[in-house]
């Protein structure tokens, strides 16, 4: 799978693959966007069948904005685009596994991912800085 326009799969597969999935009530299913090559864990949205059906037709990566409520394709408007490596789902089907090829930053603060506060040696802190300035990824 890489982050061309050419479908990752067949349509048959993509509605056996939303058939498998469990969507909560609201239609929707946790994403973890996983960097496909150093194992990093980036960032965590929300997918619905339409997000999924797009991400797998285009092999780049589609979520379901809650607060906008409409489609949100990885760096549409930032740049930082995801292309789809691997799709996987676990074992209770109710949460997703995407592995992408992050080009830039995954998280809207400039970070490289969005899991940047941590409790170290007993105490809440920020471990990771910014790479890009975040007003510079939405201009």
């Amino acid at each position: 799978m890489t982050g061309s326009k050419t479908p990752v799969c067949g349509d048959d597969v993509i509605e056996q693959t939303l058939q498998a999935i469990s969507f909560n009530a609201e239609g929707l299913v946790p994403a973890i966007a996983q960097q496909h090559d150093s194992g990093e864990i980036l960032m965590m949205a929300w997918m619905n069948a339409e997000a999924i059906r797009e991400t797998l037709n285009s092999a780049r990566v589609c979520y379901w904005s809650r607060s906008r409520a409409k489609l949100w394709r990885k760096g549409e408007t930032s740049g930082q685009v995801q292309s789809l490596i691997g799709f996987r789902w676990d074992c209770d089907a109710d949460t997703v596994l995407i592995l992408v090829d992050q080009h830039g930053v995954a998280c809207h603060t400039g970070r490289r991912n969005c899991f940047y506060n941590a409790i170290t040696d007993g105490q809440i802190n920020i471990i990771a800085d910014p790479e890009i300035d975040p007003g510079k990824l939405y201009t």
